[in-house]
């Protein structure tokens, strides 16, 4: 469908915004390769002022996922390796001494930053992933009962390894339930790996990348998201959706009010994208899957019998009654 534009030949309104938001997951395609839907809810997550967890196999991707998408719209980048040795000062900064100024000063750590990457989270211990709730849910870090705002737009970008878990510190159901999207990259089709080989042998494209937004861009598009007309019939599907969920025999632990308050976020900037200013029920059925079935703790007969996260939300979306 041709965008609609104004007398000058423009994209006008939201049209214009779903053409930068297309941009943009096609900039960071350039670098990751990987399918399209994950690149785009990779987009989708950063106007929803959400946090992203990509659980998958090394070497897929990950870190690069992250710096792309930074790069993409000119935001500041900042990397931590999550280890067991790895204090919450390491995280959030640290009051020093100044012998000079006789005071102490505040020197800002790594989640002073717009994109902030997260490697295999669940090395650390809880103390110190716990340094992140703060930050995640608040967008500030109180150090020595001082408050210091974070600078919008902030993501935080977790990673971990799904196959090996020894020396590692599970998270909690409720830093789970912080995160706004779980995603898997997966190995590329054979013709996008041997591609791969080649640009990452001779000129990494991560190198050259460009930016196509400016951060002052993206605070327009979380903010026109934030707007998206939602229909008090759509409220109560997800309502629906969610309580499902906590009803189900086969689930220890259902989905909680702040999932549904994520799944209508990223709905609204799911339909952002689309060029629409209102919501549809197809816009949270396309998006149960990655933002509940993280925070859902299977029964353990469900576990027994070989069931996943991904199936009982996809059945309870199949369930679930669409307004009409």
């Amino acid at each position: 469908m041709e965008a609609r534009r104004d007398p000058a030949g423009e994209p006008s309104g939201r049209a214009s915004t779903a053409e930068t938001l297309d941009r943009i997951a096609a900039n960071i395609a350039v670098v990751v390769h990987a399918p399209e839907e994950t690149l785009r809810l990779c987009v989708l997550c950063l106007v929803a002022e959400g946090h992203l967890i990509v659980e998958d196999f090394p070497g897929v991707g990950k870190t690069m996922l992250a710096k792309a998408l930074a790069r993409s719209v000119d935001l500041e980048f900042s990397r931590l390796q999550f280890t067991p040795d790895l204090l919450p000062s390491d995280v959030t900064g640290v009051n020093v001494f100044n012998q000079r100024a006789n005071a102490f000063e505040f020197r800002a750590g790594p989640v002073f930053a717009n994109v902030l990457l997260v490697d295999e989270i669940n090395r650390a211990s809880p103390k110190t992933q716990s340094a992140l709730l703060e930050a995640m849910q608040e967008i500030q870090v109180t150090i020595d009962g001082e408050s210091y705002p974070l600078e919008r737009p902030f993501m935080v970008l977790a990673t971990q390894n799904p196959i090996e878990y020894e020396g590692t510190y599970p998270l909690p159901e409720a830093q789970l339930d912080r995160f706004t999207m779980r995603l898997s990259l997966g190995y590329p089709p054979l013709a996008d790996e041997a591609r791969m080989l080649a640009e990452q042998t001779t000129a990494p494209p991560l190198e050259t990348l460009r930016p196509v937004a400016t951060a002052e861009e993206v605070l327009a598009t979380i903010d026109e998201a934030r707007s998206i007309f939602v229909e008090e019939s759509v409220n109560r599907y997800v309502v629906a959706l969610l309580r499902h969920t906590r009803g189900s025999s086969r689930l220890a632990l259902g989905a909680s009010p702040r999932s549904g308050i994520a799944l209508l976020r990223v709905a609204k900037a799911r339909a952002l994208s689309a060029g629409r200013d209102y919501v549809l029920p197809d816009d949270v059925k396309a998006i149960a899957v990655p933002v509940l079935s993280h925070r859902l703790i299977l029964a353990p007969e469900a576990r027994s019998a070989g069931l996943t996260a991904d199936e009982l939300v996809r059945e309870a979306v199949e369930q679930t009654p669409v307004p009409v």
